[in-house]
């Protein structure tokens, strides 16, 4: 059972047929592909989170739009509930990698599959139409 709960957001942030994705740098799921994110600190709205990590991440800014969805990962040490936001770029520059990303890129839609994603990240985007399939 989980001992801890933790609240986190992610940005779903799509320009010119790509999104943008980071490299996990840490545990959990380390080297592996992800949408912007990490955990709300307290006393902090969640469109400011989502913003936060954005720029911490990937160094890009951007206005966050609407709850693209949710989801919940659970283990013996965590529950995480990842709200995931839709993020439009202010200026859709190359990213450089900080904070928890150790590589930050913008991939194509129809390349976002092939990818070594964290676990369950790929039927969420399929699910929620950010991309049409996986390979």
């Amino acid at each position: 059972m989980a001992e801890v709960v933790e609240l986190c957001v992610g940005a779903i942030v799509v320009d010119d047929g790509r999104l943008l994705m980071v490299r996990r740098g840490h545990e959990p799921s380390a080297g592996e592909w992800s949408i912007p994110g990490g955990r709300v600190e307290p006393g902090e709205a969640l469109p400011e989170a989502v913003l936060r990590e954005l720029r911490e991440e990937t160094g890009i800014d951007g206005l966050c739009g609407e709850m693209v969805g949710w989801v919940e990962r659970i283990d013996h040490a965590r529950h995480l509930v990842i709200l995931d936001f839709a993020v439009t770029t202010l200026d859709p520059v190359e990213p450089v990698a900080g904070d928890d990303a150790d590589a930050a890129e913008w991939v194509d839609l129809t390349e976002v599959g092939e990818r070594r994603l964290v676990p369950g990240l790929g039927q969420f985007l399929v699910d929620q139409g950010v991309i049409d399939r996986l390979l």
